[in-house]
């Protein structure tokens, strides 16, 4: 229809969205999906139990210096983003903001893939997380058992690494610890 425009969501039309979906605003647009299946809710809190004891706590063979959080709610200029994880190094992180939202965009994002969260995840948040500056992806699709890790070189996505199935992985910026992949899977 000509002369139809489209109204831009703004942070509080999140509000107006059911408890049991994840809103996000992606380019102007408010996108509800429901929360995340087991399979995926499982891929994204191993991994986060592998990530988090070394980076974040220091212990074993990590360097500490981390915070890893599952699922927040981060502000990327218009875009409200909530990534299934993201991780910021501390000295990113020079003040606490008293809202839920993070105005600060993080070191890492990781995306848990599904057939109702893939498009968005890939063709729209992917450009979204480049044009921010966020220097590593991470996409992990249970269904396949892989894990894709992603770097960004001069404003673009590069493919650094792919794993599946049972691999053991060192990746950026978490190499210092092997994640065994198995653990992220359930049959």
């Amino acid at each position: 229809m000509a002369g139809t425009t489209r109204k831009q969501a703004s942070y509080l039309d999140l509000h107006d969205i059911p408890e049991n979906v994840v809103g996000e605003i992606l380019n102007g647009e408010l996108t509800a999906m429901l929360r995340p299946a087991r399979r995926c809710l499982h891929a994204a809190s191993s991994l986060g139990a592998e990530i988090m004891p070394a980076y974040q706590f220091g212990k074993g063979s990590g360097p500490g210096g981390w915070t890893v959080y599952h699922e927040p709610e981060v502000q990327l200029g218009e875009n409200t983003v909530v990534p299934d994880l993201a991780a910021w190094k501390n000295a990113s992180l020079v003040s606490l903001s008293p809202e839920a939202r993070m105005d600060v965009a993080p070191d890492w994002v990781c995306e848990v893939l599904s057939p109702t969260t893939l498009r968005a995840d890939k063709v729209r948040k992917m450009p979204i997380y480049a044009r921010f500056g966020i220097p590593f992806l991470w996409l992990v699709n249970p269904l396949v058992k892989n894990l894709d890790v992603f770097a960004l070189e001069a404003g673009r996505w590069t493919l650094t690494g792919s794993y599946s199935e049972d691999d053991v992985v060192r990746a950026e910026p978490f190499q210092k610890i092997e994640i065994e992949l198995r653990r992220l899977w359930i049959d």
